[in-house]
């Protein structure tokens, strides 16, 4: 079975969506990892999993990142649904880093350090968190 059969197809389309129309951190933070730009790792953006969508996602360290912005947190049911969506992420395995937008755009360097840091320890030692 294709894993797209495994993805609502409502859920494809929004993160298309997503990722035709980024915000300026996701941008900025897209151009630096794509393409194995950081350490080598492969990034995917917006990328359905597990009834959510993961903004920035290395399979190989088990690690997603989320940028947040205005649309995080903002609201109860915002904060809520982030809290469902980290416990299903820590669960299957993955480790979630979040920085601000405004973290992003103001020390990028600061934020692939971390991001690259985390990520090399990780598969060092086989991802298991």
């Amino acid at each position: 079975m294709s894993p797209h059969r495994l993805v609502p197809s409502r859920h494809r389309r929004f993160a298309r969506a997503m990722r035709a129309d980024p915000t300026e951190a996701e941008r900025r933070f897209w151009h630096l990892v794509r393409a194995g730009r950081l350490g080598g790792l492969k990034f995917r953006r917006q990328l359905p999993m597990l009834g959510f969508i993961a903004d920035f996602v290395c399979a190989e360290a088990r690690l997603v990142v989320e940028l947040d912005g205005w649309q995080h947190g903002g609201t109860p049911e915002g904060a809520a649904k982030d809290a469902r969506r980290d416990v299903a992420f820590a669960e299957a395995g993955y480790l979630i880093l979040r920085f601000d937008n405004e973290a992003v755009l103001a020390d990028i360097d600061a934020v692939a350090g971390r991001v690259l840091a985390v990520a090399r320890e990780r598969v060092g030692r086989g991802a298991e968190a």
